[in-house]
């Protein structure tokens, strides 16, 4: 359908353009600068839809590629004067594309961010700032589930760091400059381990020549494409030249190495995911920015640390991440039981969600750990199916604090009899989470612990037992907040508005639309899934 036309790139920066439309509209219409920065999520929106309409099912390659010559940096004069050897540098390519694995992430940034920016009219300061930051924090979080080449997808993460911090800082909740900070520092510390892992991916297995006539370039490439082929499909790169064939080889990779690469970049990916104990800092996220950003935090960014987890710790290093497949899963585990156990605990409902998030997080782990198609279909299942419920979830006790000024349960009661639509919904999300069947959460649930039954039944009894907990703690909120005795004050509260109902009924959709139709989902990502079921399976084999 779209042909030569470089669709993902129109997505990635079609929220550039309402930053440029914000620019010539004052900062004290509200209304206009609302208006502006909804229609610039609905565009990338759209072409999401077309692109996931469009996509073909029946291959596991990547799709719409983009490849350009971006970056080069020469090195080292002097290796001109070596006979022969015509260049030496780095090279970074503007590379992007999708396949089943980021084809549905990519919808879901549209999604939710479109959704949040209809939860942000109740941002009550500097519109225009709010919404500026709003939209490129969006073209980061596209950025990264495009990117091909170890630079790019770097530049991308980070980008999404920059604008998260004002956001939070800025329009948050009283303790919204600590929770900035302890975001930053996470999350940049984060960033530092995964930014060295990558360096020295590109220096061992990114080091390539290239001979065309007589003459020969050397070259360290960030593209995933040529890591890959070094690492898994030439044998005679230097990257496999150990000290037998090649002393003092600056290139080779030994095995030692690539288990330091592999734990670097879980490490790196897990404080984004967040596996316990790197998780400290979501919690003052959660708690202390304004919903419409803790739906894009909550649904999206956390996404990332999972997706950047497998495309690049696991399929780079497959052979030791299925050696780590028990640690793995027990990490998981470990994950659902202590976010259960403690969301059990609050009495704060944002910190309620808070602690769901890292409960539910753990399921990914547990899928991933399976290392099989349907552990694998679970794990991506779970990103899709959380993004939405978690999104809805931020989304309602946004709109219940802007009524009743508060998110503690104990003061809350009754407000089903004056806010029956908010509460409609509530017990919605909440019935999904806890994984009720013909919702998305039972079937990513499901298929996670499934495929991990396979090969660790004890460690999936004991994670399935966060399910009961699970249960436990959303069904005491949500009923806690719809029944029971109702303070005097919230008699005459108003019910959604229109834009309020809007995300709340597209979100609710999608939920149950994955739960009833499972394919919607399933079918695109399905050849990727068993490409990258066969790729750990037999890469690994060789390459562990």
């Amino acid at each position: 359908m779209f042909g030569s036309w470089p669709i993902l790139s129109t997505i990635a920066f079609s929220p550039l353009l309402g930053i440029l439309a914000l620019l010539f509209i004052p900062k004290h219409n509200g209304r206009a600068l609302k208006t502006t920065a909804i229609i610039a999520t609905l565009i990338p929106l759209v072409l999401a839809a077309l692109l996931y309409a469009n996509f073909q099912h029946d291959t596991a390659d990547m799709q719409y590629k983009e490849d350009v010559n971006w970056i080069k940096v020469p090195l080292n004069k002097e290796i001109s004067d070596i006979k022969d050897v015509k260049e030496f540098y780095y090279e970074f390519n503007y590379t992007l594309a999708i396949d089943g694995l980021s084809l549905p992430l990519v919808f879901l940034t549209a999604l939710v961010t479109a959704m949040a920016a209809l939860a942000s009219v109740h941002v009550k300061k500097r519109w225009k700032a709010f919404y500026i930051w709003f939209l490129l924090l969006e073209v980061g979080m596209f950025g990264v589930f495009m990117a091909r080449d170890l630079f790019l997808f770097f530049l991308f993460f980070e980008l999404t760091l920059i604008p998260m911090f004002f956001l939070i800082g800025i329009w948050g909740y009283i303790e919204r400059e600590k929770a900035a900070n302890k975001f930053l520092i996470y999350n940049g510390i984060g960033s530092a381990i995964m930014l060295l892992a990558f360096f020295i991916i590109v220096n061992t297995a990114g080091f390539t020549t290239q001979t065309i006539g007589d003459a020969t370039s050397f070259f360290y490439s960030g593209s995933l494409e040529v890591i890959t082929k070094n690492l898994f499909q030439d044998s005679a790169a230097f990257v496999h030249a150990g000290p037998e064939v090649f002393p003092d080889n600056p290139f080779y990779m030994s095995e030692a190495m690539k288990w330091t690469l592999f734990i670097m970049l879980l490490v790196a990916f897990g404080i984004k995911l967040p596996i316990f104990p790197f998780h400290t800092w979501m919690l003052k996220v959660h708690t202390e920015a304004h919903p419409s950003v803790v739906m894009i935090h909550s649904g999206i960014l956390l996404k990332m640390g999972a997706y950047g987890l497998l495309s690049f710790g696991i399929m780079l290093f497959p052979g030791q991440a299925k050696a780590a497949a028990l640690a793995l899963a027990v990490l998981g585990v470990v994950n659902i039981l202590y976010g259960a156990i403690l969301a059990f605990r609050q009495t704060d409902f944002k910190l309620i969600l808070a602690y769901s998030s890292i409960s539910h997080m753990g399921v990914v782990l547990v899928g991933l750990a399976a290392f099989n198609e349907i552990g694998l279909k679970g794990a991506i299942f779970q990103l899709v199916s959380h993004g939405l419920i978690s999104a809805l979830m931020f989304l309602l006790v946004g709109s219940l604090y802007e009524r009743t000024e508060t998110t503690e349960v104990g003061k809350l009661g009754g407000l089903a009899s004056s806010l029956p639509f908010l509460c409609g919904f509530l017990m919605l999300a909440g019935m999904a989470s806890l994984g009720m069947p013909l919702l998305s959460g039972f079937i990513s649930e499901f298929l996670a612990f499934l495929g991990l039954f396979d090969s660790m039944p004890i460690v999936t009894v004991i994670g399935a037992l966060g399910i009961i907990f699970t249960a436990v703690y959303v069904l005491r909120g949500v009923l806690k907040v719809s029944y029971g005795p109702m303070s005097g004050s919230f008699k005459d509260l108003r019910d959604a508005r229109l834009i309020e109902a809007v995300p709340m009924i597209t979100l609710a959709a999608f939920i149950v639309l994955i739960g009833v139709y499972p394919a919607v989902l399933s079918e695109p990502m399905q050849q990727t899934v068993s490409g990258i079921d066969q790729w750990i399976h037999n890469i690994g084999k060789m390459g562990g």
